[in-house]
């Protein structure tokens, strides 16, 4: 076993930073409102440290506490969408050219009121981000970027146009589970038009995570970090799985 419990000054000291929003005005009761619930929470030693006005009667609270709870990192088995690593986009490029043997469609969009198109510039755009480049530099890939705001009809309806491989959808926005009500939406409007088996369907979001991708009906989800070379490498080798079955 390998235990670990968070840290602050000393090694094991179990302090913690936690910051949340209260529906009530910023002052001392505000402030010890927030203390009492942080050690409801089973934290000890809380010390409500800022305190900020968001709006009427809402405020912001930052609380320093202590906790006795550990974990044992060791049986900690990660959200990943795959323990393979990715390749770049050469290699992807020539994993293609061997194993598919011709250009692959891949169709994206910010689905729903979501108008947040970095995530999907940053996959799909040629420039890409961070020194990695996106889809459309790919020379193995079409990639079409439908921008933000995208009916999920419009998607599919233009993944059939193109004979797409891969649909990519990316959710920001997430209040009230936005993103969850969309992606299930869209799910299910595949399988209503018994069009699941025909894509390969990817999700993406910094609150997307792997595990709720594939409950909601995915085939991945990649969040926080992910780049272009990761999302073209799960294609591909799903194309060729796909190809095998």
């Amino acid at each position: 076993m390998h235990v670990v419990r968070p840290y602050g000054d000393t090694m094991d000291d179990g302090k913690v930073q936690l910051s949340f929003t209260l529906p009530v005005p910023n002052g001392a009761k505000g402030r010890e409102a927030a203390r009492k619930l942080v050690l409801s929470w089973g934290f000890k030693e809380c010390e409500v440290v800022h305190s900020t006005v968001l709006a009427d009667d809402f405020s912001m609270y930052v609380a320093y506490a202590k906790t006795e709870q550990s974990i044992d990192y060791d049986s900690v088995v990660a959200d990943e969408a795959s323990a393979d690593a990715s390749m770049d986009m050469e290699a992807v490029d020539a994993f293609i050219k061997e194993h598919i043997g011709r250009k692959i469609v891949v169709v994206g969009a910010c689905t729903g009121f979501d108008a947040h198109t970095v995530g999907i510039d940053a996959i799909m755009n040629m420039k890409g981000f961070n020194h990695h480049y996106g889809l459309e530099r790919y020379t193995g890939i079409d990639a079409y970027n439908l921008g933000a705001q995208v009916p999920n009809e419009k998607l599919i309806d233009y993944a059939l146009k193109v004979k797409a491989d891969a649909i990519l959808i990316s959710q920001v926005v997430t209040q009230k589970d936005t993103h969850i009500h969309n992606m299930t939406e869209f799910v299910e409007l595949l399988e209503a038009k018994g069009l699941r088996e025909r894509f390969i369907c990817v999700a993406g979001g910094p609150r997307i995570g792997n595990k709720l991708a594939v409950e909601l009906g995915f085939d991945v989800g990649f969040g926080r970090g992910t780049y272009a070379d990761d999302v073209a490498t799960f294609i591909v080798k799903k194309i060729v799985e796909k190809q095998k079955a």
